[in-house]
């Protein structure tokens, strides 16, 4: 199974936070073979889903951001580290690479100047499952398998 992972540059919320741990808990249980996480490198929920998953004990493959103007997490463990691309072509990288997305945004509405929310939109054209994890820990699972 692969998981790709967007999320705030600004950090996750308690409650956020808490509930990203159980679902990468919850995911890692159910894996067959070896369980990857891919995330985009960047400060905030980026930075601190890497540590989770790789606590978890997920193979964890980097996306970092070219131009990345200071955002860089510059995460260490990485199984694979991906090239440098663009934030919206990472974005999709990610998308494209995973069987289920979770993203923690920072707002519970939808916005459109916001790659965590373009990351959403994306993995939703192509009919992926989303878990998404609102700052109050609520969760909402879009085409989950059943």
């Amino acid at each position: 199974m692969i998981v790709g992972f967007t999320g705030t540059r600004h950090g996750t919320a308690l409650a956020q936070h808490q509930a990203l741990v159980e679902q990468l808990w919850l995911l890692n249980m159910t894996k067959s073979a070896d369980v990857w996480f891919h995330h985009g490198d960047c400060i905030g929920a980026d930075a601190e889903a890497h540590a989770v998953a790789l606590d978890l004990g997920y193979s964890v493959c980097g996306h970092p951001p070219l131009g990345g103007h200071g955002l860089r997490a510059y995460s260490k463990g990485f199984r694979v580290l991906c090239k440098h691309a663009p934030p919206l072509e990472r974005n999709h990288d990610i998308v494209n690479a995973c069987d289920v997305l979770l993203a923690a945004p920072r707002r519970f509405k939808e916005e459109l100047r916001s790659g965590t929310w373009a990351t959403i939109r994306y993995a939703r054209k192509l009919g992926k499952p989303v878990t998404i994890i609102f700052p109050d820990g609520s969760i909402t699972k879009e085409r989950q398998p059943q």
